[in-house]
């Protein structure tokens, strides 16, 4: 990945950072809706282990998405702090349910390096890059790349039948 294209080094990134774990990770700004408490889900059969249910939210039926299981973490227990972050996939409105969001901040584009090679491949496409903030070091996400084209549509197929 190339981040020069992605990011002009003169930019400034405005990011929303949430909690997995010790780890921080954070998504653009612009890609957020809204961050709610989490709420009660309705569970949908035959959906991916990362799928954890469906929520209504003001009349709209938006699947949540648990972040640790879909990053292969490891499951923890709903808190206080749990939040659902409602984001748009392609023009698809998705909540992702993380431990806890911390803080909306600016982040120079200069401190944004590429994912470590380790890390890169198919598998770990949405990670865009890590950022280096006052010590402290960001994955940045992206959103779009979150699911798979082939899981963004039986999700879709599950949103349908459920609708």
């Amino acid at each position: 990945m190339d981040l020069k294209k992605d990011f002009d080094s003169k930019e400034v990134l405005q990011l929303v950072t949430f909690r997995l774990g010790h780890e921080e990770f954070s998504l653009d700004i612009l890609k957020v809706q809204e961050i709610i408490r989490h709420m009660e889900l309705t569970r949908v059969p035959r959906t991916p282990d990362f799928v954890d249910g469906v929520i209504n939210l003001r009349g709209r039926v938006i699947p949540v998405l648990d972040l640790r299981k879909r990053f292969g973490l490891p499951a923890d227990e709903k808190t206080n702090e749990t939040r659902i972050i409602v984001v748009d996939v392609d023009n698809r409105t998705v909540g992702l349910k993380v431990d806890a969001v911390s803080e909306v901040l600016r982040l120079p584009a200069d401190t944004v390096e590429p994912p470590p090679s380790i890390v890169t491949g198919a598998e770990s496409d949405y990670i865009k890059g890590v950022g280096k903030l006052d010590g402290r070091l960001l994955i940045l996400l992206d959103v779009s790349k979150i699911l798979s084209r082939t899981e963004r549509d039986a999700l879709g197929n599950v949103l349908n039948a459920v609708a």
